[in-house]
């Protein structure tokens, strides 16, 4: 297998993961727009971390910059996969931005709000999924992008 080749294919998973994490940030985009109680299992848990302060920058909730974030990866992905050099340029940087908040966010559940979301969690797997297909991305070797 070519390195091109292995590349496309990473970036084609990487496009098929972000998918996944979109749906996950969209339903609780949604449930934090409409104001909805998200269920997960009878555990509190949820609800004490999406209704707390942190859910929320100036008013917006955090589930909807997830949802920006992943349908960018999804759509940077998808056009790196087809060739486009800078697509593959920005992908980096959204995913590496994604990993930062992601640890962020997990610094809050654990440590200031000891309460965990099940959806904030499966999104955190996503996105360090996300982030070990990029490291796992081999290194360009010409200017060509290919």
């Amino acid at each position: 297998m070519t390195v091109s080749r292995f590349r496309n294919i990473l970036y084609t998973v990487a496009a098929i993961v972000s998918l996944v994490g979109l749906a996950d940030a969209t339903y609780l985009a949604v449930q934090a727009l409409t104001g909805e109680t998200l269920g997960c299992g009878g555990s509190p848990d949820c609800f004490r971390v999406l209704g707390s302060s942190y859910a929320r920058v100036g008013g917006i909730p955090v589930a909807l910059f997830g949802t920006l974030a992943y349908f960018s990866v999804f759509t940077f992905a998808t056009f790196a996969a087809f060739g486009y050099v800078r697509a593959r340029v920005l992908l980096i940087p959204i995913i590496g931005a994604m990993f930062l908040a992601t640890l962020w966010l997990l610094y809050v559940q654990a440590f200031l709000l000891h309460a965990y979301c099940r959806y904030c969690l499966f999104s955190a797997a996503i996105t360090f999924l996300l982030a070990g297909l990029v490291i796992a991305l081999p290194p360009e070797r010409d200017g060509s992008g290919a």
